[in-house]
């Protein structure tokens, strides 16, 4: 009985160090292959796309995370750019042209009183994205700039060329002329959760390529006055002046986003644990419009639209969950053309639910013009199917197709009178519009809260039609004690307010 014992003893053992053996020899061959990962080298491929990583044990980074960092080091760049600023003569100090000081100091302050042209240098930082060169950037680091400089973690330096920007999302592509340059791979920024871990590089203050670390604080940050358009991951990695444009990188080393701004009390300028980076979901379609046409040609739908609030879908009895409202559709515009009217609510676009109008009006941006996107559009008590095909973001568009949001307040504080023709002309109305103009609102009132603004054009309310003064007496006082739904015209753009009644 012992000896048979002994033998299942010995079989087990034996087995257990086979398998060792084969375990060992698998994770070999894996962090083998790990290591010839794109960002400790050059890639094939001209842009490198990270394919799903495994979960990381923390265990792996017992002594730290240089096995992460280090390695992206080398694709981060610092970008020094100057530009010409030619100061206005009535900029300068009356004075200079005091004659008693000329006597003595000349016109070596400006010819005449004159002021010199002045030579203006900035610091920022960008990441290699290819091999031979396409740097990834900030639109605010090289913008205006006549000389762009970039330097590499060796010590190496390039002049640049930018291949082209995007102020609107704050993006910019430079082109240095490079063979074998250490490259970063491009991360899915989607995958993203708050609480991951996630590392910013970059050149603060131009002390030198700094790393510092932190965790996604939270996914989606939009309306925040930075850009036009916005998504931006937010973190409290330290980011100062200097890291714009650098790396955000995951746990697995991959690029995730471009750190771009901050929030600081007081304008300080320094890191408060607040700081934004531009996600890979929305970098990456700018750079490669901005790689194939030079510049970036944004899908256009034509309306205005807004977060669909509780008050607002009470007001418009809509039951359903999430929802966006179409606060007013351009004339002559993809959308006017299928049919879309104001008042309507977007509840899917091509069968994904939007609850969002600033991520709705980011999906359409990244669409090619001439795409033909399929809307579930509910009106009258019933969703029904719209076919919509995208023209192309005039440029004098470029902030119709965004989010207005209005909170609730009373309707008291107030006043109105009837639109003339001289108030239409004033306010650049086109012929035929109808309403009443708001021409005072008191600040400390709840209207103001509300977002009423003195100039503001009363056209609706509760979706009857206003145009007169006393009409517009008559209907308020007929919806006393009941939330109020207002169709605001601000500057030719129509929106809905809901204001509760007390």
């Amino acid at each position: 009985m012992e000896s048979s014992s002994l033998k299942i003893r010995r079989w087990v053992a034996t087995v257990v160090v086979v398998a060792a053996f084969a375990g060992g020899a698998l994770l070999s061959q894996g962090f083998r292959e790990w290591a010839g990962h794109a960002v400790f080298g050059a890639s094939r491929e001209p842009i490198t796309i990270a394919q799903n990583a495994l979960p990381v044990s923390l265990g792996n980074f017992a002594n730290g995370f240089s096995a992460v960092i280090k390695p992206a080091l080398p694709a981060v760049v610092n970008i020094r750019t100057s530009k010409i600023v030619k100061p206005q003569a009535n900029q300068m100090s009356p004075m200079f042209n005091d004659p008693m000081f000329r006597q003595f100091f000349g016109d070596q302050f400006g010819q005449g009183g004159k002021p010199h042209a002045e030579r203006e240098q900035a610091l920022g930082s960008g990441v290699i994205i290819t091999p031979d060169g396409t740097i990834l950037t900030n639109n605010h680091v090289i913008d205006g700039a006549t000389d762009i400089k970039v330097q590499l973690s060796d010590k190496r330096e390039f002049v640049a060329k930018l291949v082209g920007a995007d102020p609107k999302s704050d993006v910019a592509v430079l082109k240095i002329e490079g063979k074998d340059l250490p490259t970063l791979p491009l991360g899915d920024s989607s995958q993203l959760n708050v609480g991951d871990l996630i590392f910013a590089i970059g050149d603060p203050f131009g002390v030198g390529e700094t790393a510092t670390m932190g965790i996604v604080s939270a996914t989606g940050r939009s309306q925040l006055g930075i850009e036009d358009y916005e998504n931006f991951i937010q973190t409290d990695a330290a980011i100062n002046p200097g890291n714009s444009g650098g790396a955000m990188i995951d746990i697995h080393g991959n690029l995730v986003g471009i750190n771009t701004a901050i929030l600081s009390h007081g304008g300080s300028g320094g890191n408060e644990g607040v700081g934004f980076a531009i996600p890979m979901s929305m970098a990456k379609p700018v750079m490669d419009q901005i790689l194939a046409h030079g510049k970036v040609i944004r899908g256009y739908l034509g309306v205005h639209i807004q977060d669909f609030s509780p008050e607002l879908a009470k007001s418009f009895n809509f039951n359903q969950s999430g929802g966006v409202l179409i606060g007013d559709v351009s004339a002559n515009t993809p959308a006017a053309n299928a049919g879309l009217k104001k008042g309507d609510v977007i509840v899917k676009l091509n069968g994904q639910a939007e609850s969002d109008s600033n991520d709705l009006r980011n999906t359409i941006s990244q669409m090619s013009p001439g795409t033909q996107v399929k809307l579930d559009i509910w009106r009258d008590g019933k969703v029904q199917p719209f076919t919509v095909t995208l023209g192309e973001l005039p440029k004098d568009k470029e902030t119709t197709e965004s989010s207005d949001d209005s909170s609730s307040g009373e309707i008291q504080g107030i006043d109105v009178q009837d639109l003339t023709p001289e108030i239409s002309q004033q306010l650049n109305l086109p012929s035929g519009t109808h309403g009443v103009v708001v021409t005072s609102v008191d600040p400390a009132s709840a209207a103001a809260a509300a977002g009423i603004n003195r100039g503001d054009l009363i056209q609706e309310i509760n979706h009857k039609p206003v145009t007169s003064a006393s009409q517009y007496k008559q209907l308020m006082s007929g919806a006393s004690g009941q939330p109020i739904l207002l169709l605001i015209n601000r500057g030719g753009i129509t929106s809905f307010v809901v204001v509760e009644a007390h």
